[in-house]
């Protein structure tokens, strides 16, 4: 019975995991390593990773921006390329037409009847708060002008004589 280190199971466990996908028939050629093995290795460094089948980044950690990208970028793609990409990046396509039917479904969605009260409460609170900020800008200016007034009636009080 042959020993393997860690260090090899666990570089070829990689290799079979998500996003490399790697086929045991493949590796089996490569290293002489037995298929049985590898399932068992695949399975263990799978398990002790707690990964979800899409990939080692859960779904839910994948931000509205990422998935947004995702979907941009396969848009064009055909089946075949789709396959490679996903398993390029550990997904399935499932999970891509699921992220893009739920965009498609929130941008369709018109806002409900509380979110646009609250639009409509917010807009009237910045149109408050700009009309306080042009009013004390006015203010501002106003004092400013009025610091000039003074230096300039104490200059001229003091006359060029009594510098």
């Amino acid at each position: 019975m042959t020993h393997y280190s860690e260090e090899f199971r666990a570089s070829i466990a990689a290799r079979l995991l998500p996003p490399n996908n790697a086929r045991v028939a493949d590796v089996v050629k490569e290293t002489g390593v037995p298929k049985d093995t590898l399932y068992e290795w695949r399975t263990r460094y799978r398990n002790k990773q707690g990964a979800s089948p899409y990939s080692g980044k859960p779904t839910n950690q994948y931000s509205a921006d990422d998935k947004l990208a995702v979907i941009i970028e396969t848009a064009s793609l055909n089946e075949a390329e789709l396959g490679e990409y996903c398993r390029r990046k550990g997904l399935y396509p499932v999970q891509i037409t699921t992220w893009k039917a739920s965009m498609v479904q929130g941008l369709m969605s018109s806002p409900s009847k509380a979110d646009r009260e609250q639009n409509q409460k917010q807009i009237k609170a910045i149109q408050h708060l700009e009309k306080d900020l042009a009013r004390k800008e006015k203010a501002l200016a106003e004092v400013v002008a009025l610091l000039v007034l003074q230096k300039k009636f104490q200059a001229l009080m003091e006359g060029p004589g009594e510098e």
